[in-house]
């Protein structure tokens, strides 16, 4: 066999294995890896399709790093509990509280140290499991 059927072969056998990871990096490693092919095609006895297949692996797979780190920052800000309001919120000494929200009870503190501990609470921001509660009704 030519050897450009190994490099299409090895692609194959990426794209399957990416069908069971679920990752997209297999993808461009699969992708890289055909371009490869197609150079070993075009000019077979010379090193274009290590070369090529280098080169289009490591441009992919930045590009896919960037392009995923810009979307998990994008995520990161959505958050749909902001707004929500509590209830039954039972203040302790120290400051923080137990709030209900979602059918559960939450660990909760007050927005500043001068909230009032009465009334109706909304849900300002989350830090970790904490709720950060105020009584204006943020926007989300």
């Amino acid at each position: 066999m030519d050897t450009y059927v190994y490099w299409f072969l090895v692609a194959l056998l990426l794209v399957i294995l990416e069908l069971a990871t679920g990752t997209f990096y297999l993808l461009v490693v699969a992708g890289a890896l055909a371009i490869g092919g197609v150079a070993a095609l075009l000019s077979p006895a010379s090193s274009l399709p290590f070369v090529l297949s280098a080169a289009a692996s490591i441009f992919g797979t930045l590009t896919l790093y960037m392009k995923r780190r810009r979307l998990r920052g994008a995520m990161t800000e959505l958050n749909l509990d902001i707004g929500q309001p509590v209830h039954e919120v039972v203040w302790k000494e120290d400051g923080t509280a137990r709030a209900v929200y979602r059918g559960t009870e939450w660990d909760a503190e007050a927005e500043s140290s001068g909230t009032l501990h009465a009334g109706i609470f909304y849900i300002k921001a989350m830090r970790g499991s904490i709720l950060i509660l105020t009584h204006e009704k943020p926007t989300p």
